[in-house]
């Protein structure tokens, strides 16, 4: 009987440790996944101005909560704000300075991180952010953002 009972806890650990490589797996892939979205949303949209390319990755449904301007709710005000930043004489550009990422079950992923901003490439600012990100079929879209604690940078 203690022979069956060893075999058994035996099979059972082997079990869980094959669902947590698994597991493991699955969250390194989506990890990837919402560093390229944040690549393309500002290492591209953002820093270099691809208006077309950040419509597609914001919900139709976005909600921006920001520390310094309030609630928007609208995609078109968020495409125009880009395109007024890019209109600008000086350069703003956004750094990733860390993040953490989970699932958020079926729906997708949330983010949590931390960035700076340039002007013409010296840093003026820091700021900490909160995206949830939707995963629709094989696609991803940014459909919440909070954006909090904004900094200036001391000189």
């Amino acid at each position: 009987m203690m022979n069956i009972l060893v075999l058994f806890m035996l099979f059972l650990s082997r079990e869980v440790k094959a669902q947590t490589n698994s597991d493991v797996l699955k969250m390194d892939v989506l990890k990837t996944e919402i560093i390229k979205m944040d690549s393309l949303l500002f290492d591209v949209s953002f820093n270099q101005c691809d208006a077309a390319l950040f419509k597609k990755i914001i919900a139709d449904d976005i909600e921006f909560y920001d520390d310094r301007s309030g609630l928007n709710t609208s995609k078109g005000n968020e495409i125009k704000s880009l395109l007024d930043k890019c209109g600008r004489s000086e350069k703003l550009t956004r750094k990733l300075n860390s993040c953490t990422i989970d699932k958020l079950g079926d729906f997708g992923a949330v983010q949590i991180g931390e960035h700076t901003f340039y002007v013409n490439g010296k840093p003026t600012g820091t700021g900490k952010f909160v995206h949830i990100w939707e995963r629709k079929d094989k696609n991803w879209v940014l459909k919440r953002i909070v954006s909090y604690e904004h900094r200036a940078i001391k000189k």
